[in-house]
């Protein structure tokens, strides 16, 4: 390619029915940045593949022989006959592989849309869930392996309730994440100066919007309401959170992915 693109990985880990089926889909740009900050274009043209399926085969087939067997020879993969498995590898690296490669059917529009109803979503949503007794729960779920048709699935309580915390990410894990110039350091300048070169609208400026607001927004409730006279508003100044034995400013906290926090601390004035 010549650059480097950008890339969002979005994890799923259930079907339709509650299964556990660990997956990821990525969203690749056609093009990428160089070394120098400027736009590389994508090498093939007609808009339907990145890179060649040819190419990617091989690529492929050389990745996953290399990593298995590097496993193998570090003892992170267990088995019970070795001449068996070396007998394997030495099949597997003398047939050609395939790579399942297909253009988007409704084009990447359909794809971003698709993959963004699920993005903040749990493994079911209550629209799906049909009945609740005291011993089932009965639910709607689609069929992709009988034509996509539209079943009906009955579990015990404690049956669905496996099903459902497998998809609970253990700690660590997120369920997007971002590489190639879309990596979170200073990634915004970055979109810009592409969409520059691009000729296309800048980004857009990130929205903060206040917990208040957004606490009204969903209850209704104004906790910046006085609690005294129930007329002023409170402003707030600064949220404080205490991290390792010390109070420390929030704002400052540049990785999101967490601090351990015993407390937070909003410091409030009251308005006149």
């Amino acid at each position: 390619m010549g650059g480097t693109p950008g890339i969002i990985s979005i994890l799923h880990t259930h079907g339709q029915d509650l299964s556990f089926h660990p997956h990821i889909h990525n969203i690749v740009s056609g093009g990428g940045m160089d070394g120098a900050g400027k736009w590389v274009k994508e090498k093939r043209s007609n808009g339907r593949f990145l890179f060649p399926r040819r190419a990617m085969e091989k690529m492929y087939k050389g990745y996953f022989l290399e990593h298995l067997r590097k496993y193998i020879a570090n003892k992170s993969l267990h088995f019970t006959n070795r001449e068996e498995v070396q007998n394997m590898l030495s099949v597997a690296g003398k047939k050609k592989w395939n790579v399942h490669a297909n253009a988007p059917f409704g084009g990447p529009a359909q794809i971003i849309e698709y993959l963004g109803r699920y993005t903040h979503k749990v493994a079911i949503t209550a629209h799906r869930i049909l009945h609740i007794d005291e011993r089932h729960i009965s639910f709607r779920y689609k069929d992709y392996a009988d034509g996509h048709k539209q079943k009906v699935m009955t579990l015990e309580h404690a049956e669905f309730l496996r099903r459902f915390e497998q998809h609970i990410l253990p700690k660590g894990f997120v369920k997007i994440r971002h590489a190639g110039y879309l990596h979170s350091n200073n990634k915004m300048e970055r979109i810009a100066a592409v969409c520059s070169q691009l000729k296309l609208p800048p980004p857009m400026q990130r929205v903060h919007t206040p917990a208040s607001l957004r606490m009204l927004l969903q209850t209704g409730k104004d906790i910046s309401l006085c609690p005294v006279c129930k007329k002023g508003h409170m402003e707030l100044v600064k949220t404080l959170i205490y991290h390792n034995g010390s109070l420390i400013d929030a704002a400052q906290l540049r990785n999101r992915g967490s601090p351990k926090t015993k407390r937070k601390y909003a410091v409030h004035e009251k308005s006149t």
